[in-house]
């Protein structure tokens, strides 16, 4: 072979291996073209999802539409085939699914009774998948919870987290777990998967998928508590009108009863009181006074003092012995409170001409009395059970009418234990000698001047400390005769 023959074998040889060297920087290219319009969706697709987020939740969006939209966008960003959330319940036991995206891969192991039933009917497992809790320290999201942070699972069936489960997991699916978490507080997981027969996730994805997991995981946060607030103020405007339905309840004004002066206020600790008090005009100058005092505070305790308000005026109109009312009560209402619930009344009967007058107390606190004559105060304390103690017969033993007649001058207080148990900046209570020696200093002003003094009295001593307790005062007097 000549020497000419080896040049052009040679430069044969030299222009296959450029071209195939063209060939490669060619492929190279359309690769690296192909991986930046890639980098570049994928940017796209994140900035849509994340100002979407954004949108919704300036929007105040439902917390259902919030989940779907992170779920479906994290989907979307990452090229998954399907996702889920799920989020922690109240005890931090459970994992519940907010919502499983409709082409989901099984994430979850499943039982084989349900495997078996599937295969009769596969609207089974899908029902199962999307409504199925799973505990918070089993598989994959499980796992994902407990080591608190993102994790990439090439192939489900195999992960750790399966091996001695008493569940069924036949597919081939890669998954990204990431847990989400806001100020400190575990809120659940968040998961993306697509079968084997579409790829893999990579090590960029899975860079991707934690990143916007973190994203989400504040803007989950920020709509939760969007929710709470909205939540809160829609409780509280909730129990202003009930507080508003409570104050229609209370007497609108105070009672026109000849010769005598009557006033009464209610103040609550909370938005809705569990104290009340009332005037009940009974017929031929006959009047019935009540004060109550339902055990606790909020909801509960108005309820059962609109309760306890309606059965006693239904009772009272025909009886003359506020013993027998208040007996009547109790057993009208003693099935329906509950067990840990009581409320302590005192009802009094005036005749406004003869100025004789009965009480009787059903656990109530003793009624102060000021004697104009003497210019001293005692107290007013029949025997009584308060009701909803017993169903019936030992309250009724026990429940004591007690008559009396009010002179001119004298005064009555009745009182919640608000007042007396009312405590200052240092946890002292007022306490009844206080109470007493105000009431002395203000009887003769007359039943208004009692109230507004007691208050005040009452707020000199307490200062700036909260409240703690309803405070009820009703006072009456009968006036002096030069009057």
């Amino acid at each position: 072979m000549t020497i000419e023959h080896y040049i052009l074998i040679g430069f044969t040889v030299l222009i296959l291996l450029m071209a195939i060297s063209i060939s490669r920087a060619r492929r190279n290219a359309r690769k690296l073209e192909k991986e930046k319009h890639d980098i570049v969706g994928e940017e796209e697709r994140m900035f849509h999802f994340l100002h979407d987020l954004g949108e919704a939740i300036e929007k105040d969006s439902s917390p259902h539409s919030v989940n779907r939209m992170i779920v479906d966008g994290v989907v979307d960003v990452v090229s998954a085939k399907g996702g889920a959330m799920y989020l922690s319940n109240d005890t931090r036991e459970l994992l519940v699914p907010k919502y499983v995206s409709e082409h989901c891969p099984q994430l979850i192991g499943v039982p084989l009774e349900v495997m078996r039933r599937a295969q009769k009917d596969p609207r089974v497992m899908g029902s199962h998948i999307r409504l199925s809790n799973q505990a918070s320290d089993e598989g994959i999201l499980g796992h994902c919870l407990t080591v608190g942070k993102a994790v990439h699972v090439a192939d489900i069936k195999t992960h750790e987290s399966f091996r001695d489960a008493f569940v069924n997991y036949e597919e081939d699916v890669s998954a990204m777990v990431a847990p989400l978490r806001h100020g400190g507080k575990d809120l659940g997981v968040l998961a993306v998967a697509k079968p084997h027969t579409q790829g893999v996730f990579n090590e960029h994805d899975f860079s991707v998928f934690r990143s916007v997991a973190e994203q989400s995981s504040f803007a989950l946060g920020n709509s939760l508590v969007h929710l709470e607030a909205n939540e809160k103020r829609s409780l509280e405007n909730e129990l202003r009108t009930a507080r508003e339905v409570q104050r229609i309840l209370l007497p609108q004004y105070n009672p026109s009863i000849e010769g005598y002066r009557v006033a009464g206020t209610n103040t609550p600790a909370r938005i809705i009181s569990g104290d009340y008090y009332d005037f009940i005009d009974l017929g031929g100058k006959r009047w019935g006074l009540v004060i109550a005092d339902v055990s606790g505070k909020g909801v509960a305790a108005g309820l059962l003092m609109a309760m306890c308000r309606s059965v006693l005026r239904c009772v009272a109109m025909d009886e003359t012995s506020p013993a027998k009312v208040l007996a009547l009560v109790n057993r009208q209402l003693f099935p329906d409170i509950r067990e840990d619930m009581f409320i302590s009344m005192a009802y009094l009967i005036l005749d406004g001409d003869s100025g004789e007058a009965v009480m009787a107390r059903a656990g109530h606190d003793p009624a102060f009395w000021f004697h104009k004559e003497s210019g001293e105060v005692t107290q007013i304390k029949p025997p009584g059970l308060a009701v909803g103690i017993d169903e019936g017969d030992v309250f009724e033993r026990v429940t004591k009418d007690f008559s009396f007649r009010i002179e001119p001058g004298d005064c009555l207080l009745l009182h919640t234990d608000g007042v007396k148990e009312a405590l200052n900046d240092e946890d002292t209570e007022y306490g009844l000698e206080r109470m007493k020696q105000a009431f002395v200093q203000s009887s003769p002003l007359g039943a208004e001047a009692v109230l507004h003094q007691m208050q005040r009295a009452l707020k000199d001593f307490t200062g700036d400390a909260p409240q703690m307790d309803d405070i009820t005062m009703v006072a009456l007097e009968k006036r002096p005769l030069s009057q």
